[in-house]
Order: C-alpha cells, then sequence, then structure tokens
C-alpha cells in the first residue's frame, strides 16, 4: 500500500519514536512500514494467530480491546484498517491512548467512497451497486474513515491531524495470476456468491441479488474477453485517511 509515497505517514514522527505498536497487524505490511521509517522496536499484535506466522518478530497475540501492556509502553499505537472492523471502535482507541505515552493514529479506509473506471462500461456502475448492497448488510461502519477524529475526541485525544491517502490498485496487461482469478470470480459469480449472506442481511431483497448477479456475470464475462485480447484495464482508487491524535 505504501509503494509509492509515505507522506501521509509525515504526522506519527516516526523518526522519533523508539517503541511503536501495531494493533491488529494482520501479515505485517504496516508493520514492515513503520521499522523501515522509525528504525525503532515495532511490535505487530493481532488476534490472529496463523497471520501472525507471517510476521517477523517481535509479534504479540493480543485483543485490541484488551491490550496486553502496561500503561504508557508505547511512544506511539497504530492500527490500519482495524477500527471499520470493530462494533465499539471508541473502545479500542481509548485502550490505545492507555499504553501509549505520546501518540495515537489509525489509517482508516472510507469503503463508501470507492471508484472504479474500467474498459469495460457497466463495471464501475455494478460495482457501486454491489457495494451498497454489502456495505448496507454489515454491522460495522466500513466508511469510517474521514470520521476517525471524531473517534479520536470522543475517547479523550487532541487530535494533530488528518491526512487523506488514496490507495489505487491498477489492473491492465502483462495480467497476474491474481488478476486472471479476480476475472473467473466475476465471470461465474464466485465472488458476489461469498458475499450473498451479508448482502441479504441488509433491505437487499433476494429477487436484487439475483439480478445484480446476472449482470455481474454478464461483466465477467466480458472482462474475460476483453483480457484476452490484452484490452482489459481497470483502476480502483480507495480513500484512506491517517488520524493522528495526542494523548
Amino acid at each position: 500500500m505504501w509503494a509509492d509515497s509515505r507522506e501521509a505517514l509525515v504526522d506519527l514522527e516516526l523518526g522519533e519514536c523508539d517503541r511503536i505498536l501495531d494493533v491488529g497487524c494482520g501479515t505485517g505490511e504496516l508493520t514492515r512500514v513503520l521499522r523501515e521509517e522509525s528504525g525503532g522496536t515495532v511490535v505487530g499484535l493481532d488476534a490472529d494467530a496463523t497471520l501472525l506466522e507471517s510476521v517477523a518478530g517481535p509479534v504479540v497475540r493480543g485483543d485490541a480491546t484488551r491490550l496486553p501492556f502496561a500503561d504508557d509502553a508505547f511512544d506511539l499505537v497504530v492500527c490500519q484498517a482495524l477500527l471499520i472492523n470493530l462494533p465499539d471502535p471508541e473502545a479500542a482507541v481509548r485502550e490505545f491512548a492507555r499504553v501509549a505515552s505520546d501518540r495515537v493514529a489509525a489509517v482508516e479506509p472510507d469503503n463508501g467512497a470507492v471508484s472504479v473506471e474500467s474498459t469495460v462500461e457497466s463495471e464501475p456502475a455494478l460495482a457501486r451497486r454491489a457495494r451498497r448492497y454489502f456495505l448496507d448488510g454489515v454491522e460495522t461502519d466500513v466508511t469510517l474513515g474521514g470520521d476517525a477524529a471524531e473517534v479520536f475526541e470522543s475517547a479523550g485525544l487532541s487530535v494533530v491531524s488528518t491526512r487523506r491517502y488514496d490507495q489505487r490498485r491498477t489492473v491492465e496487461p502483462p495480467y497476474d495470476e491474481t488478476a486472471v482469478s479476480t476475472a473467473r470470480r466475476k465471470a461465474t459469480g464466485e465472488g458476489l456468491a461469498s458475499d450473498r449472506e451479508t448482502i441479504l442481511a441488509g433491505a437487499t431483497t433476494p429477487e436484487e441479488y439475483d439480478a445484480l448477479r446476472e449482470r455481474w456475470r454478464a461483466m465477467g464475462r466480458a472482462v474475460v474477453d476483453q483480457m484476452q485480447r490484452s484490452a482489459y484495464e481497470r483502476v480502483e482508487t480507495v480513500p484512506f485517511f491517517v488520524t493522528v491524535g495526542r494523548v
């Protein structure tokens, strides 16, 4: 995610941090960036032991709302794409503030503002509809991104800044294995099928879902056809917001 630019992380003051905690680190993408930019000790924490196997130490298995550390144990506590998945993000931020002696930061997307450009004419509109149906069925606030500052303030932090960072995911020839696999999932409707339960948990009816899936599969076949001619291109832009608060 941070391959092109890390300017949005400037307010984390990573160069001044000796100890950093990356909460919900997953497979360690942000953990590696924090280590490169700070030169300090960065501890990765996640509730999933399997994911932690991909992260070089030090790592700790733990819950974001019950961190297994003493007060003020880290200069900075940070998370990426974690608060959007929590039913009570404020409770987590309060816990971050407890173990942070200086700063807390969150890198969170607004998944409701994702945009898609595609050489397949129907794809952008169908992607918007599928996203709207899906988000309506999700119980947590996956659009939190730009509003994370309000969560910080409610948790008692002084907001230093919020910076926007747009992650652009590009598909263009030559296509890698992931792009080819994704196109096939669109053509078969497999991707939407895996989200059916979540979609129907919202206001979407089974008839609306079936109609979307039929059009989605047709769009997927058009994608596969263009890929066979090396004519398919797609750009998805996901807006992330880097919010920094002082304890």
